[in-house]
């Protein structure tokens, strides 16, 4: 029950940021919980040996290339969703950055909810 409620925040996330920003679509709810299941599952196994591939790097940058990493994530939901867009790199970027802190904020209502 705590996976679904925390996939629906997700799409929460995703359909607010797509339509807060320019550069990124999503074609309605659907859409939104589809690019959220899609991105739990790119994170749960593609990020993993991204990360293993790119320590060295990721070392001197001091974790920032994580970001490099979060944002290529995106892109890949890009090519493998029809109903998801994001027009740039830079585009996917933001997104990641403003999806992980909304992530974060919904996520904290919910742990307070079990208090």
């Amino acid at each position: 029950m705590n996976l679904i409620i925390r996939l629906l925040l997700n799409a929460l996330a995703v359909f607010v940021l797509a339509h807060i920003l320019n550069g990124v679509t999503v074609d309605g709810y659907v859409g939104a919980i589809i690019v959220a299941v899609v991105l739990s599952i790119l994170n749960l196994l593609v990020k993993p040996i991204l990360v293993i591939f790119t320590l060295p790097i990721t070392i001197i940058t001091l974790g920032l290339f994580l970001l490099v990493i979060n944002a290529l994530i995106i892109l890949l939901a890009d090519k493998l969703i029809d109903g998801f867009g994001v027009s740039s790199f830079w585009t996917a970027l933001l997104f990641s950055v403003l999806l992980s802190i909304l992530q974060s904020l919904l996520q904290s209502f919910l742990k307070e909810d079990k208090k």
